[in-house]
């Protein structure tokens, strides 16, 4: 009994386009961390918080740490934030940080990225090109079971 039409094929096919919509939207967080530590406003901030996110029950990695960080505007909004994988052993509440952010967006434009914390533009380099690969391979395997290579 087959499940899917088309049987082996067709479910390389899925996982292939799967995989290659997780490494787009990688690609596109990298691509505007980029732009925003390339092109916008800089500023020193701090880390506000250190927490410890529980993600629920059945996740691999239940418990996530989650890192806030806040700066100001030079119009003197408070703006809090948080981002990913800040550096390898990450921040200590009230440390100092370099946020770049968008002017026009600054809650849900800005990284930490930068000089001293590379995680935001690595991780997501990491996971475009690894998922990027993968997804090729499987899309190859489907073309191949199909018979058109």
């Amino acid at each position: 009994m087959q499940i899917l039409p088309g049987g082996g094929a067709t479910l390389l096919l899925l996982l292939g386009l799967l995989f290659g919509a997780f490494a787009v939207r990688s690609a596109l967080r990298l691509r505007r961390v980029l732009r925003l530590v390339r092109h916008g406003e800089h500023t020193e901030g701090r880390c506000a918080e250190r927490r410890t996110v529980d993600r629920g029950p059945g996740m691999e990695n239940r418990y996530a740490t989650e890192y806030v960080f806040t700066f100001r505007t030079p119009d003197g909004r408070d703006i809090e934030f948080t981002d990913t994988a800040p550096g390898p052993f990450g921040f200590q509440p009230g440390a100092p940080v370099r946020v770049s952010y968008d002017p026009a967006a600054p809650s849900t434009h800005a990284t930490v990225a930068g000089p001293g914390a590379w995680g935001p533009v690595l991780l997501p380099a990491a996971f475009a090109a690894g998922l990027g690969v993968f997804a090729l391979g499987l899309l190859y395997g489907f073309v191949a079971v199909r018979g058109w290579v």
